[in-house]
């Protein structure tokens, strides 16, 4: 079964931040993918079973909402990906990343 997929993208780095910690804190999901999408917003890409990235994703948008100046720009949950969408995308669970799954 393929894991799903959930994203953030807000303003600023230290948004980003927060909103990557609560997320890895907040259920059992791995970072696969963080950088710089445009204009100074970031992203974060976390995978994991649908039933943990949903919550995740939302503790990350609460913790956005804290942080002063924070703006999250969006956030998505992809439940299935198909693979031809992990092949294209860079969301597949790197070597430097296996290790926290």
């Amino acid at each position: 079964m393929p894991l799903a997929v959930g994203v953030i993208q807000t303003l600023g780095f230290p948004s980003i931040l927060a909103a990557a910690d609560a997320m890895v804190k907040a259920g059992r999901v791995t970072i696969v993918q963080y950088g710089l999408a445009e204009r100074a917003e970031f992203y974060v890409a976390v995978r994991g079973s649908n039933s943990e990235v949903k919550p995740a994703v939302e503790a990350g948008i609460e913790a956005v909402k804290k942080i002063y100046g924070g703006t999250l720009v969006d956030f998505y949950i992809i439940p299935n990906p198909p693979e031809n969408l992990e092949a294209v995308l860079p969301i597949n669970f790197t070597p430097q990343v296996e290790q926290f799954m």
